[in-house]
């Protein structure tokens, strides 16, 4: 409880300190929305976004065909491997004085990228209080939703979905998990090579260390704030020391680590884990549907909650299209829009709307929708926890690989 205390104190902060800049106080916002989808229609609106998900490459494609039908405006998926080269273009675009015109209208955001653009001003806005659907947006029980890995979005960037970590755990063999790290060591000790995670600096491998470090850190507020050479190894002592203690109960005897928790699934579905995580809350249900996970598998969270972010759509600073921009944003943050990209069948991405500021038809529809038979309702998942400072993930994969390769 500690540790979700200290947090939430710290986010709601930064949350009331954003939204006190994000107020809908203009009596003529109606007017100036319409004025912005006047100027929306017959723009080509170009979404830089990652092209490597069949799923989310169909879901953009539906969403396209709707813009162009709702609002007149044409909406092209430019599919990228790494946003990072996007965001080196449009800093290039900057320096050679494009200050219109430019070759992006949205980009798909967060963390590290984000914090580039903001500090390289490469960020149109703030803008989502131009958005009608920004009232929609659960701020209070999603505080990720304006706090990009312990940066204040600033209205810079409209979030989009959710991720939260779970852990799956397959019931034949452990009916009851453990829910927090120091039960996870207590079970490993008494169940030695059912557990294990994916070296960093694999995603997952590095969000399960950030969330030990969570559990385990006398202050974890302070890893909101970068991290600093000179206290890093007080911080990080639990941590290690826990490690210490856990890896030679892990899955080959923590002589070796899985390369992802992609590479995990396998494992699980054939008995050589009895659990595993994920950064995706339907990812279980996906596996089960797909035949490559026995259905006897579903998902948990730790009791004091785990880590979560938002993804975010921001719009460059010399966007060339910066009304259809903000139109396409808005139809993407929908109830309409956001009910689909939750589907399992359709993308399974958790919604960062807040259920209960929808109307009737809506709401319903949501509260009715299947998310499968592993995935946790919202309710279920609780509020996720913040990520660290973007600063603490080299800080910590490069001591990983320094104490244990």
């Amino acid at each position: 409880m500690r540790l979700q205390k200290t947090l939430k104190q710290l986010i709601t902060c930064a949350s009331l300190t954003t939204l006190s800049t994000l107020g809908f106080a203009s009596t003529n916002f109606a007017s100036t929305w319409q004025d912005t989808l006047e100027e929306a229609k017959g723009q080509s609106v170009y979404m830089n976004a990652w092209g490597g998900s069949e799923s989310v490459n169909d879901y953009l494609d539906w969403a396209s065909q709707e813009v162009k039908e709702k609002y007149g405006l044409t909406l092209h998926h430019v599919k990228v491997d790494d946003i990072s080269s996007v965001i080196s273009r449009i800093l290039a675009e900057k320096s050679a004085g494009r200050t219109n015109k430019g070759s992006v209208d949205i980009v798909w955001i967060n963390g590290e990228n984000f914090r580039a653009m903001k500090d390289n001003g490469l960020l149109h806005g703030p803008f989502v209080n131009a958005l009608p659907n920004w009232r929609h947006i659960d701020t209070k029980d999603k505080p990720t939703t304006v706090v990009d890995f312990g940066e204040p979005t600033d209205g810079l960037e409209a979030p989009w979905g959710m991720a939260q970590l779970v852990f799956m755990n397959d019931t034949e063999v452990v009916p009851q998990p453990p829910k927090s790290m120091q039960e996870l060591l207590s079970f490993s000790q008494k169940n030695p090579g059912l557990f294990t995670y994916p070296a960093p600096p694999d995603f997952i491998g590095t969000t399960f260390l950030k969330q030990a470090l969570l559990e385990l850190a006398a202050d974890p507020a302070r890893l909101q704030k970068p991290v600093n050479d000179k206290d890093f190894k007080r911080i990080t002592q639990p941590l290690w020391s826990f490690l210490d203690q856990l890896h030679p109960q892990l899955w080959r005897s923590g002589r070796t680590f899985p390369t992802s928790a992609t590479a995990m699934i396998p494992l699980l579905d054939d008995g050589e884990l009895a659990m595993s995580l994920t950064f995706n809350p339907s990812e279980a249900s996906t596996a089960i549907n797909n035949g490559r996970l026995p259905d006897s598998v579903r998902t948990y969270v730790h009791n004091n909650g785990t880590i979560g972010n938002t993804h975010f759509l921001a719009i460059p600073f010399n966007s060339s299209a910066n009304a259809g921009a903000k139109v396409v944003i808005n139809f993407l943050m929908s109830p309409e829009a956001q009910l689909r990209k939750s589907d399992p069948q359709k993308w399974g991405d958790p919604t960062v709307l807040s259920i209960d500021s929808l109307n009737s038809e809506d709401k319903s529809a949501f509260k009715a929708q299947k998310l499968g038979i592993a995935t946790l309702r919202p309710e279920q998942l609780g509020s996720p926890l913040p990520e660290p400072h973007p600063s603490w993930v080299n800080a910590l994969e490069q001591a990983w690989q320094e104490r244990y390769r």
